[in-house]
């Protein structure tokens, strides 16, 4: 069995522009590599990881405390604590969680942990490829890079 308590964990953060949050690895601090588990906080006026999606992970989140906006592909809905949602590894799973309210949004985000991966980002036509590990994965990867999908080539070119 493998058993960690959140208290033991150092937040480690993550902010860029919009993007603004703390995070727990549980899954890894636990050394379970078969489901990826991670506690999220976003401030208020804070939003997760960019509007994405994958190919070959699912994911969820159960939504502690706070409340937010989450976007998917059907639009903008509230979500609040008890909220459990689920994303695909297709197109119906892109989202992204942006915290509206006054109070920290607490939720706990879970996923699949197949390898290789592809992420897809619709807002910036980019493409994220992993293989070595998954996406979450503290793990060395064999590829891992980010591409704008428009800068697909022909299979043969500069092959011989």
């Amino acid at each position: 069995m493998s058993r960690v308590n959140e208290r033991e964990l150092e937040w480690t953060e993550v902010k860029r522009e919009r993007t603004n949050f703390k995070r727990k690895k549980l899954a890894s601090a636990a050394d379970f590599d078969d489901i990826g588990a991670s506690l999220y906080e976003l401030p208020p006026d804070a939003s997760s990881w960019p509007y994405h999606f994958h190919t070959g992970n699912a994911e969820a989140m159960y939504v502690l405390s706070g409340t937010g906006a989450l976007r998917t592909p059907d639009g903008e809905s509230r979500i609040e604590a008890g909220d459990f949602c689920g994303f695909p590894a297709d197109p119906d799973g892109a989202h992204r969680l942006h915290n509206d309210g006054d109070e920290p949004l607490r939720y706990l985000a879970v996923s699949t942990m197949r390898d290789p991966d592809v992420t897809v980002y619709p807002d910036s036509e980019k493409i994220g490829v992993y293989a070595g590990s998954p996406p979450g994965s503290d793990d060395e990867r064999v590829v891992s890079g980010y591409f704008r999908r428009g800068d697909d080539v022909d299979y043969w070119e500069d092959e011989s």
